[in-house]
C-alpha cells in the first residue's frame, strides 16, 4: 500500500482546515422505538413470501432486498416497559430474522455500538442459524472514543466483530458517522486517516475480509464531499454510503438544523458518480409516522388503506439510485407491515412527490425540536428522558396544544393537555428541571442540538403553564 492517509490528511486540512477535536459519541440505543408503519394489526399470512422489491450492487450484483433490517433497536426481556439495560429477547429475535429471511428480507445492519454493545452478538446468534449466502451482513468501525483511535484498537473492533457475528467475511463495511463532532475533518483524521485504519480496512478488502467498504455521513459537509473527491481520484473507491434521506430533509434538512445538509445534495452527489445509497432515518425516528391531524386526513383521503409511515417508507425506496432502506423493527408487527410496503414497492407518482413536497414545507414552519429519538444522547448522567420530553413537546406542537398567550380561548384546555401529557410521558425525576447545562449530550447528537438550552426552554415553558394554573 502506498501512504494514502498522509496525502488524505492534506486533502482535508486543505479543504477544512485544522482545529480542537471533538468528544467520542456512544451509540447504545436499545430501546424500543421503531421506524415502522403503525396502520392496524396485520396477520403473517397477510405478507407475501415472494415479492419483495430488490436493487442490484452495480459492484458485486448483489440483489439487495430495499427493505434493510435495522438491528439497533432490538426488543428486551419485559418487553417496552423494560428499562433500556433489559437483556435483549434472543427468542423473540431470531423469530424475526426467520421470518425477515423467509420474506425476502436479506440486508441486516448492526454496529459494535448498538445496543450497548450487544447487537452484533444477538445478530450473529440469529443469523448463524441460516446458510451464509442467504444475506448479506454490514457493520461499522465505530470507534468514536479516543482510546479506541490507535490502529491496533480498530483492528481488534473488526475482529471481534466478526467473532460475535459469527462470520468470515463482512459484506458491507462501515465507516461510522463520519462528519459528526464539533470539528468533523480533524475527527475523521484521527479516527481513520492519521492512524492508517482506512488503509487497513482497504487491505481487509483486497483480502476477501470485507466485500463492500462505505460510510455512514453526519454532520460536516466538507468531510462527506472530501471523501467523494478521493472517489473521484481514485485513492479510494467507496462501494457505497449512507445518509440520512426523507421528504422532509430532502430539502430542509439544512433550514431545521444549519449544520444538517439536504438529501437532494447527498443523493445526487452520489447518483451522479453510480455510488449505490443506503438510506437512514426514513421516518426521522418516528416523527414522519406522527403527523398532524390535517395531514393525516388528507393522507388517508388520498390512500385510505395505507399507514401514514408506509408515505414515508415508499419516498425513501423510489430514487433508483437506492439500494435499501433501513428500519429499525423492533417487533413483528413492525416487521410484518414494513415487508408488505416493500413487496412490491408502488413508487412514489410525481402527483404524490408534489404532495409530501408541500407537507414537508408545512412541517418544516413548524418549531420543533430537530430530534430523531435516536438516544444517542442517553443515557444522561443526571437521569433526564431528553428524547421522551422532546417528543412530547414537539407533539403538543403538531396537535396545536402548546398556546402561550392566556387571552386564547384554547389556553386552558391546552395547558392541561401539555402538562398532564409532561406528567404521564415522562416521570417527574426525568424531567428538564433536572438538567444542569453539564453538556455532555451536545456532541453526541447527530442533530447538532443544543440540547440544555432546548431543555431550559421546555422548563421555562411547563413553569409559565403551573403558574397559571397555580392562579387559576
Amino acid at each position: 500500500m502506498n501512504s494514502k492517509h498522509n496525502m488524505s490528511r492534506r486533502h482535508f486540512f486543505k479543504v477544512a482546515g485544522g482545529a480542537a477535536v471533538a468528544s467520542g459519541v456512544v451509540l447504545a440505543a436499545c430501546n424500543n422505538k421503531d421506524e415502522a408503519n403503525t396502520s392496524g394489526a396485520i396477520s403473517e399470512a397477510d405478507v407475501p413470501k415472494d415479492r419483495m422489491t430488490y436493487r442490484i450492487n452495480p459492484n458485486t450484483g448483489d440483489r439487495v432486498s430495499l427493505l434493510g433490517y435495522g438491528m439497533m433497536r432490538l426488543p428486551v426481556v419485559g418487553g417496552k416497559t423494560a428499562p433500556p439495560d433489559a437483556p435483549i429477547d434472543q427468542e423473540l429475535v431470531n423469530k424475526e430474522i426467520d421470518f425477515a429471511l423467509e420474506h425476502g428480507v436479506n440486508y441486516i445492519d448492526t454496529s459494535p455500538a448498538y445496543c450497548q454493545g450487544r447487537s452484533e452478538k444477538a445478530t450473529g446468534i440469529a443469523l448463524s442459524r441460516h446458510p451464509r449466502d442467504k444475506y448479506f451482513i454490514a457493520t461499522k468501525l465505530s470507534n468514536f472514543s479516543p482510546d479506541t483511535w490507535p490502529l491496533e484498537e480498530g483492528q481488534k473492533m473488526f475482529y471481534n466483530s466478526l467473532k460475535e457475528l459469527q462470520v468470515d467475511y463482512v459484506d458491507y463495511m462501515l465507516l461510522h458517522a463520519v462528519g459528526m463532532g464539533e470539528n468533523g475533518p480533524e475527527e475523521f483524521d484521527h479516527r481513520y486517516a492519521e492512524n492508517g485504519l482506512l488503509d487497513w480496512l482497504v487491505e481487509q478488502k483486497e483480502a476477501g475480509k470485507i466485500r463492500n467498504l462505505g460510510f455512514s455521513y453526519h454532520g460536516d459537509i466538507s468531510v462527506f464531499d472530501t471523501l467523494l473527491q478521493w472517489h473521484d481520484e481514485g485513492d479510494y473507491h467507496w462501494d457505497f454510503v449512507q445518509i440520512e434521506l426523507n421528504y422532509l430533509d430532502w430539502k430542509h434538512a439544512n433550514e431545521i438544523n444549519k449544520d444538517n445538509t439536504n438529501a437532494e445534495y447527498l443523493y445526487n452527489e452520489l447518483k451522479k458518480r453510480g455510488i449505490p445509497a443506503i438510506i437512514m432515518e426514513p421516518l426521522l425516528g418516528g416523527r414522519l409516522a406522527n403527523l398532524p391531524d390535517a395531514i393525516v386526513t388528507d393522507m388517508k383521503r388520498r390512500d385510505p388503506n395505507s399507514s401514514v409511515a408506509s408515505w414515508a417508507f415508499r419516498y425513501a425506496g423510489t430514487p433508483d439510485g437506492v439500494l435499501t432502506v433501513l428500519s429499525g423493527m423492533t417487533y413483528m408487527d413492525h416487521l410484518m407491515e414494513n415487508i408488505i410496503t416493500y413487496a412490491p414497492l408502488k413508487p412514489i407518482s410525481e402527483e404524490e412527490d408534489k404532495f409530501l413536497e408541500q407537507v414537508a414545507n408545512t412541517l418544516a414552519a413548524l418549531p420543533l425540536v430537530p430530534c430523531n429519538s435516536c438516544q444517542y444522547c442517553m443515557p444522561c448522567p443526571y437521569g433526564i428522558d431528553i428524547p421522551a420530553i422532546f417528543t412530547h413537546y414537539n407533539k403538543c406542537i403538531k396537535e396545536g396544544n402548546l398556546i402561550e398567550s392566556e387571552s386564547d380561548d384554547s389556553y386552558k384546555r391546552a395547558r392541561k393537555i401539555f402538562l398532564v401529557g409532561y406528567d404521564r410521558s415522562v416521570p417527574k425525576l426525568r424531567q428538564a428541571n433536572h438538567c444542569i447545562a453539564c453538556r455532555q449530550c451536545v456532541s453526541h447528537c447527530p442533530q447538532e442540538i443544543d440540547i440544555p438550552k432546548e431543555l431550559k426552554h421546555i422548563d421555562d415553558f411547563a413553569e409559565q403553564l403551573k403558574q397559571s394554573d397555580r392562579k387559576d
